[in-house]
This record gives structure tokens, sequence and C-alpha cells, in this order.
């Protein structure tokens, strides 16, 4: 393994699961000090493998400040934290519709309101945001409120990289496909046929397989590391040809 993030300390937002605890296992792999933030963290679980685990409400302003007050030296800011609504514009109530909006767009608009002024005293820093192809890039049926925000999602990354492009900063997208988390396993519970539901999801992936974490991770690794000091505004999709 090397050590491509050898100098930098990554704060890692939904880091209990899924693409978050990927990326924070494959940064704490490469070099990185890794603060790993999640809900879900109990107040006294203790360090492992070299990421320290912090029990954080994203949506939480005072929360989120208190955060970044407390870790200061941070350079790369990685918004993992998303949660995945059903229904199309009637069916989806406008309280999933905000619930969506709040996890998947505000959220990444506190941390990195947070997070942003140390990057620009320090003239160095990577952002990146979790997006998805199901945003401005392809639609899915019954995912009005996911779309949406992982659209705005993509928008505040945009705006983000134009707008601190000569101070030092990037902020970049990282757009998956369907992959194979805790996450999506709730959703196939939901349907009450797991094994139907798995094959339908895979039916729609050219390559005929889900994506796995640790691929959205190494991407991540290169997006905070220096190798990428010439990448800003970009969305990058890993999707399996989900989306051609």
């Amino acid at each position: 393994m090397t050590v491509r993030l050898h100098d930098k300390t990554c704060f890692v937002t939904g880091g209990a699961q899924g693409i978050g605890r990927a990326i924070a296992e494959r940064f704490a792999l490469e070099g990185a000090t890794v603060i790993a933030a999640d809900l879900r963290f109990g107040a006294d679980v203790p360090e492992t493998a070299g990421i320290t685990l912090l029990q954080l409400d994203v949506t939480n302003p005072e929360a989120v400040a208190s955060a970044a007050a407390a870790h200061p030296e941070v350079s790369v800011l990685v918004n993992c934290v998303g949660y995945v609504a059903t229904g199309n514009l009637l069916d989806c109530s406008l309280a999933e519709f905000d619930r969506s909006m709040d996890i998947n767009v505000r959220s990444m608009v506190l941390t990195t309101r947070a997070f942003l002024p140390g990057m620009l005293t320090r003239g160095r820093g990577s952002i990146i945001n979790i997006a998805s192809v199901v945003s401005t890039v392809m639609t899915a049926p019954d995912r009005f409120a996911y779309a949406t925000s992982k659209a705005a999602v993509i928008g505040l990354t945009s705006s983000i990289a134009r707008d601190f492009v000569t101070r030092g900063i990037r902020c970049n997208a990282i757009s998956p496909g369907t992959v194979d988390s805790p996450s999506l396993h709730q959703r196939f519970a939901a349907t009450g046929d797991v094994a139907a539901a798995r094959s339908a999801f895979v039916a729609r992936q050219p390559m005929g397989r889900l994506g796995q974490p640790e691929e959205i991770a190494a991407t991540a690794v290169l997006l905070g590391s220096d190798e990428a000091t010439f990448m800003t505004g970009s969305n990058i999709i890993i999707d399996g040809g989900m989306s051609l």
C-alpha cells in the first residue's frame, strides 16, 4: 500500500458504513489522519484502525461548527452522508422531500462552511462530495426527492469550485451508480423479496454486478491526494455503465 495521503487530515461524514466507511478505511491505509463522523457512532466508541470516530449529527449547525473547531487542521473533507427517499413527485411526501434536502444537501453546506475557512487560511484544501448518477446524469423510477437532492449536490460542487479556485481549494463530486452497501440491503428488505429486488438492481447494470464501496473509495483517494491538484469542479461517474 502506498501512502498518498500521508500529510493529510481527512474528515469523512457518513463514516459508519458503506461508501463512507470504505473511504475512511482506505484513507487511513494511505497514511491520512482520519476523523470519521456519523450519527450512528456511540459517544464511547474507541478509536479503531487509525480512525477517530465521532458521533455527529451533520444537520445540526452547532454540532458541525464544534467539530470543525475541534479539528482545524482538516485538509480533506468528504461529504458522504446520504438518504434515499422513494416515490415520484406525487407519492413522495413533503416531509420526505425536506428530509432528503436536509441530509443530502444542507448537511454539505454546513460542513463545508465550517471547514472551508481553515482550508482558506492554509491556502489548500480538497472537498469531495458524494453525489449520484441519479441526478442530472440520469433518472430512475420513484427517486424524485433523491434525484433532486443529488442534482443539487452537483450544482453545489461546481459553485464552490468556481468561487474558490484561485485560493487553493478544489471541490469535486463522485457520482456512483448502484453500490452494494447496508443502505441498499435495507431497501432490498423493504420490498419484501430480497432476492427479487437484488436481481432487479443487478439487471440494470451493464457489467452484470453491483459496485463495491472500495471502488468508490479508490477515486476518493485520488481526489484527496496531490495527484489531482489540477482537478476541480469535476463530477466523476462510477456506475459500471449504468448511465450509458
